[in-house]
């Protein structure tokens, strides 16, 4: 069975648990309650060894590092990287800078050979195809 990465905003935000009901692959969810360095080095396995990689950004992202991660990933896995990036996340939501700055990130992503999606709907149904 193909399984994908759930890379992006932590933050309390919930966009992972409103896709994993939508999936029908397997996921690894890096969230975890207490992160560890044997964590880590589970994400970074997981990162490496998953069918896909999926990085969703929400409005609750305080660091920029998933960033670096999708445009690396799309470098050197694009037929594996998805990117999706959310307007909103319940009552934050981006400013205009920054969604120029998302947009301009998913044409990177895009030109890497990357894809791209506009929700979580489009996104589970693209894993859920095999893309």
């Amino acid at each position: 069975m193909k399984k994908v990465f759930l890379g992006g905003t932590c933050n309390e935000s919930t966009w992972r648990d409103e896709l994993i009901p939508m999936l029908k692959i397997a996921y690894f969810n890096p969230v975890v309650d207490d992160w560890s360095p044997e964590c880590m080095a589970e994400e970074i396995k997981q990162r490496k060894e998953c069918d896909y990689v999926l990085y969703v950004i929400t409005p609750k992202m305080t660091g920029v590092y998933a960033i670096a991660e999708v445009i690396d990933d799309s470098n050197k896995r694009p037929n594996k990287t998805f990117f999706v990036f959310l307007k909103k996340d319940g009552k934050n939501q981006f400013s205009k800078g920054q969604l120029k700055s998302l947009k301009s990130v998913a044409g990177m992503v895009i030109r890497n050979g990357g894809q791209v999606a506009n929700s979580l709907i489009e996104i589970a149904n693209l894993l859920n195809n095999g893309v």
